[in-house]
């Protein structure tokens, strides 16, 4: 008698087509491990990543706008939530696995710092003499050893090749890797847009004509617009494509916020104290490594003192920062008890 999970492999053989990764196919993980009975080895990846710590932590990881004052604006979870809810459908539209998919669009932000691109910039410069800083480098660093107390998430190759190509050249090694790279920018440029409205830097009518003519007005219009483009345009091939005026648009839109919205000084006031906070929390750490907490204390020990520093403080929250860096310079008040 077939298992759940070889029954779920037989049924890939139909729903995902020779473009995609099935499961049964995959090429295994860097550790082997018994098969689940119930799940194939790509929905296992997707609970791993769901359950770890780094994943709840994204709740409280800035998008765009740096500790914002209300409960509508994304952060780092949301963002992973909408590209991964656009990846699935863009690689069910093309018969490709969603379970793949989903795993890539879920851990693929798992390594970004504290106060988004802005703490990202800072510890790259920080981290300039040892190798420097990247978010999509850090992500597979979390799911690889940082997770389970230095034990990594064991995850398979596919999961982790769409992880850490999600953002650089080259793509992905699968189609689903690459469905979740554009997934990325489409859900970022319509929700930053939604934001920046909602935090009246923009108005929907300062976007350029056309773009709207050809998108659509309104976040969910882009989006759905953009999506079945790809779907269309895609389907039956073994390459990810859109039409070039869409494509075209979408590059415009891109240039549009940065220009904008990212680098809107309003958007970016606070942004300047970034660097100085987390390089105060960094110069702390490597002049005094014995408050490391003892996890970290073995990556020094293994990696070198600045490494751990750089783990230590990438997986800090916005708050956490905040409070690690109070903690260490500011005063405390005075008691007589």
């Amino acid at each position: 008698m077939q298992s759940i999970r070889e029954k779920r492999e037989t049924l890939e053989q139909v729903l995902v087509s020779d473009f995609g990764v099935r499961a049964a196919a995959s090429k295994g993980r860097l550790r082997p491990e018994e098969l689940c009975d119930i799940r194939t080895c790509f929905q296992r990846d997707t609970d791993r990543i769901t359950h770890s710590k780094a994943f709840r932590r994204l709740k409280h990881k800035t998008q765009v706008f740096l500790q914002p004052e209300g409960d509508h604006y994304r952060t780092r979870l949301t963002h992973t939530l909408e590209v991964s809810r656009i990846a699935r459908t863009i690689a069910r539209g093309l018969d490709l696995n969603e379970d793949l998919t989903e795993a890539i669009a879920l851990g693929h932000d798992l390594g970004h710092t504290p106060f988004g691109h802005a703490g990202e910039r800072a510890l790259n410069e920080l981290m300039a003499d040892f190798g420097g800083f990247r978010h999509y480098d850090q992500s597979l660093r979390v799911v690889d050893i940082l997770e389970k107390d230095g034990n990594g998430l064991n995850l398979t190759f596919e999961v982790r090749d769409g992880i850490v190509r999600h953002t650089v050249d080259p793509l992905a090694a699968t189609l689903e890797g690459q469905v979740v790279r554009l997934a990325d920018r489409v859900a970022y440029v319509n929700h930053d847009t939604d934001d920046a409205v909602r935090a009246g830097i923009l108005s929907e009518s300062d976007i350029p004509g056309e773009i709207a003519n050809v998108l659509g007005n309104g976040y969910s219009a882009r989006i759905d617009t953009i999506t079945r483009d790809i779907i269309r345009e895609s389907l039956g091939k073994p390459i990810l494509t859109m039409s070039p005026g869409v494509y075209f648009v979408l590059d415009s839109f891109h240039t549009f916020m940065y220009e904008n919205v990212y680098k809107n000084p309003k958007a970016k006031s606070e942004e300047s104290k970034v660097l100085g906070m987390l390089e105060g929390i960094f110069r702390a750490y490597t002049t005094q490594p014995e408050k490391l907490p003892p996890e970290y204390k073995i990556i020094a020990e293994r990696e070198g003192l600045e490494r751990a520093v750089c783990d230590y403080i990438s997986g800090m929250t916005d708050k956490y920062a905040v409070d690690t860096f109070s903690r260490i310079y500011i005063p405390s008040a005075w008691s007589t008890l």
